[in-house]
């Protein structure tokens, strides 16, 4: 609740996803656009303007907005990218109390002389810091200069930085700054988990993962539309009622998307980033992150879809060998503690697929006289045990399969061993290689082969940093690098097994003859190998 102080005074506002800013927004401005009346006047130019980031959000919130104005009669209009701008345009001459919208539709609308602000009392930026990283700063300014002078700003955000800060001060006047993450709070109701996984075995794990907690609805997060597209179809394949959602599919599809997550049609959503804010599902309890997020922000807008609204919430991020220092940053900067472990194995699941089986709510209920004497029918022709197996047959029948998944195994790193020390950068010196191994990539000079693009690929496929890696020897058709002995042990785990673009990594020799082949490659070396120490 606002102070009285505040009740017309612009607000600069960080608040985390999930912590009900449309309704306290929407109670906020209810002053300014009723005063002490009970109920709207007749529509006409809107007195209130809401600007979101995504299609989905600004309809969810014209949503909440219409529900909670609905006995004072409020008239709120969408405007919003890939839906039809002349039934928009044919709202807006109809009247409206107030328009939430997306920046760049909202700009068409008023270039074309459609949207009139000209009376406009309140205007609200929501997720002003997701509108800023999607390049919409000069959108937002384009519109903020179309309002009142003396209108309210409440400008919301999950972060402020100083872009944001930027814009508050060239558009709010005298702004109070409100705080309302509490600290932990933002991620208080969703327990954070790190699946150790390998690379191959993401699809299987992530399904694993799906049956393991059984959640009503589950959002599956990848980074790329492709990404989406394959982990959809393999969880098809696999039985799971899925749908997609990324930014190459029209507003009807995706409108489409989510009701069927909402109707039960689906239970699983894989989705790019554009579905990671303001998209609120009822019975959201699992969040995956089959491929990572960009930064710690991220982490916590993607998580942030569940764990709303005094409910619980898990989010499972899936890591790999290789992306395992990446993690451990991630979750430092968030200030989260995961809980590590393997991802869920076949015999877990189908435990608990035993647990479900026998906790069944259908055995605890009251059964009807028809049914009652259905069973009684089966009793007559088959034994109990034989009917028992059957139900346990149709039980199966109905779920995916658990996958047989392995665990790397490797341990979460310290938080200390990961953050750089101030004002310098590790030395080669830091690395030991006295006691290293060599690997052999099946690629050479005739395939380009070229320390510019074997470093970070050798770096990503093994878990390793640029420190762990000393020469690499490039050949006519093949390459030998030395991986430190610190390293060389999760290196070959990594890699075993792989072929990724034709590029296979295997074990040349193990720690102890490390310094005798070193000098066998250097003897055989020909003046026209490249050599680079990392």
């Amino acid at each position: 609740m606002l102070e009285p102080g505040h009740q017309d005074r612009d607000l600069l506002v960080s608040a985390q996803t999930g912590s009900g800013k449309t309704v306290a927004y929407g109670l906020a401005f209810a002053g300014t656009l009723l005063g002490d009346e009970p109920a709207f006047p007749h529509a006409s130019k809107p007195l209130a303007l809401v600007v979101a980031p995504t299609r989905e959000l600004a309809m969810q919130v014209q949503r909440e907005l219409t529900w909670l104005y609905r006995f004072a009669g409020a008239r709120v209009v969408a405007c919003v990218g890939g839906m039809d701008p002349r039934r928009e345009q044919r709202q807006l001459m109809d009247g409206a109390h107030i328009v939430v919208g997306t920046p760049g539709r909202l700009r068409d609308h008023l270039e074309r002389g459609r949207l009139d602000l000209s009376v406009l009392r309140v205007v609200v930026l929501e997720e002003a810091d997701e509108m800023l990283d999607l390049g919409f700063r000069e959108d937002l300014e384009f519109i903020l200069q179309a309002t009142p002078a003396e209108r309210r700003t409440l400008l919301f955000s999950a972060t402020l930085p100083k872009p944001i800060i930027a814009l508050a001060r060239s558009f709010q006047r005298n702004a109070v700054r409100l705080d309302v993450k509490a600290g932990e709070q933002g991620h208080a109701d969703i327990e954070y988990r790190a699946f150790r996984v390998l690379p191959r075995e993401i699809p299987l794990a992530v399904a694993n993962t799906l049956r393991f907690f059984e959640a009503p609805t589950a959002i599956v997060f990848c980074n790329t539309r492709e990404a989406v597209r394959h982990l959809q179809a393999a969880l098809l394949e696999r039985g799971f009622s899925v749908v997609a959602l990324s930014g190459e599919l029209s507003q009807s599809e995706r409108n489409h998307a989510l009701q069927a997550l909402r109707d039960g049609r689906a239970r699983v959503c894989v989705a790019t980033d554009v579905a990671a804010r303001g998209i609120d599902l009822p019975g959201l309890d699992l969040v995956i992150h089959a491929d990572f997020p960009h930064d710690a922000e991220a982490l916590q807008h993607r998580s942030g879809r569940t764990g709303r609204a005094g409910r619980k919430g898990v989010s499972v991020l899936l890591v790999p060998i290789a992306r395992r220092r990446k993690a451990e940053q991630l979750f430092g900067t968030a200030n989260i503690v995961p809980a590590w472990a393997g991802p869920p194995s076949a015999d877990e699941i189908r435990k608990l697929d035993q647990q479900r089986l026998l906790q069944n709510p259908l055995l605890q209920e009251e059964q009807d006289e028809d049914d009652l004497e259905l069973g009684r029918a089966l009793l007559a022709e088959h034994s109990a045990e034989r009917i028992a197996a059957a139900l346990v047959q149709l039980y199966r029948q109905r779920l995916p399969a658990a996958e047989e998944v392995a665990d790397p195994g490797f341990k979460p790193l310290r938080r200390e061993s990961f953050e750089p020390e101030r004002g310098r950068e590790p030395s080669q010196s830091e690395a030991s290689f006295e006691h290293g191994a060599w690997f052999l990539l099946t690629v050479g000079r005739s395939k380009g082969a070229d320390p510019k693009w074997l470093l970070p690929m050798l770096c990503k496929r093994g878990g390793v940093t640029r420190q762990d890696i000393g020469p690499i020897r490039i050949f006519e058709r093949e390459t030998k690098v030395l991986i430190s002995d610190q390293a060389a042990r999760d290196f070959a785990r990594a890699v075993h097994g792989t072929e990724v673009d034709g590029v296979r990594i295997e074990p040349v020799a193990g720690p102890a003859r490390a310094a005798k082949h070193a000098r066998r490659v250097s003897a055989k070396q020909g003046p026209k190998a490249k050599q680079r120490k990392a």
